[in-house]
């Protein structure tokens, strides 16, 4: 209830476009390998970007 108006940083946001871009990727995965490997790739830059900023902040 308290967390409720609490916003989400940085990480948070790419963590959960990360999480919906790899749901995308699966999905695609059996109906057109080209715009999954795409999707893939976006997904991984994602996940590259949060472990720089998860180390700027430690």
């Amino acid at each position: 209830m308290f967390g409720l108006f609490k916003k989400k940083t940085e990480v948070q946001k790419l963590q959960k476009k990360y999480e919906n871009l790899m749901k995308e990727w699966h999905r695609l995965s059996s109906i057109n390998r080209s715009e999954s490997d795409k999707t893939y790739e976006e997904a991984e830059a994602i996940a590259k970007l949060i472990e720089i900023l998860k180390h700027e902040t430690i």
